[in-house]
């Protein structure tokens, strides 16, 4: 079993526990993204409702004008 020093059996450890490391700050910072990701365009599609209100807000007393002006 101990064919090798004892500090090649320690960079091996440190190897593997670098390794596991990684991969969980890894997946911890996608996590993180996504949810960056998700609020981030939430705030684009509350805008965009918001401009569609606007649009709304502009077009339906145009409407009426209309109607009233065809009605008469």
């Amino acid at each position: 079993m101990f064919l090798l020093p004892w500090w090649i059996y320690v960079c091996i450890i440190g190897i593997l526990v670098s390794g596991y490391m990684a991969f969980k700050t890894s997946r911890e910072d996608k996590i993180i993204d996504n949810e960056f990701i998700e609020q981030e365009g939430q705030v684009y599609l509350d805008r965009i409702e918001q401009e569609r209100q606007k649009k709304r807000e502009m077009i339906e007393p145009q409407q009426h004008l209309q109607n009233d002006q065809s009605v008469s």
